[in-house]
């Protein structure tokens, strides 16, 4: 093989994967999805009662009637085994049901949701319907990340666990 066939194999070989990249970048080859099962939402800074006192900490956040039908059960159940299922690190997260009206909760569901935080609170600041997502305050007191109605717990639980992973607060 003479020395210009050389080089000239050389250079392809180092062109290919940039030109392989931009082919597949160009007509959106293996861009997949987000790597996150929530929906970002733009940060809005959350005060008040609730949210100033659990500064420091992860919270998942639910809205609901104090009469909590089953779609309620099933997220306040999903809040509380996504918290266990982080094992060492279900200290960093919190679980915070906001009533929505004056009612009160069934002693039973109460017991059934021990060391969830129930406090009272308008959903003003939240975007959506808030009775149909589950969401996501930081440690900086910023509402980020909302999940779908009806979530899958698994994927939510991956979330977390990347987020606690990565993350250098809370």
């Amino acid at each position: 093989m003479s020395p210009r066939l050389k080089l000239v194999a050389i250079l392809l070989a180092c062109a290919a994967p940039l030109v392989l990249a931009w082919i597949a970048w160009h007509f959106g080859w293996g861009t997949g999805s987000a790597g996150n099962y929530g929906e970002l939402i733009a940060p809005r800074t959350l005060s008040g009662p609730p949210f100033q006192e659990l500064r420091g900490k992860w919270i998942l956040v639910s809205f609901d009637a104090a009469a909590c039908d089953a779609y309620c059960e099933r997220k306040l159940y999903f809040m509380r085994q996504t918290r266990k299922a982080q094992a060492k690190e279900q200290s960093r997260l919190e679980r915070l049901w906001l009533i929505t009206d004056a009612g009160a909760p069934r002693p039973e569901l109460l017991a059934a949701i021990e060391g969830t935080r129930i406090e009272r609170a308008k959903s003003d600041a939240f975007p959506g319907n808030p009775v149909d997502h589950i969401y996501l305050v930081d440690p900086l007191g910023n509402l980020m990340l909302r999940f779908p109605r009806d979530p899958d717990p698994s994927k939510i639980i991956k979330d977390l666990q990347r987020l606690l992973k990565y993350s250098q607060i809370g």
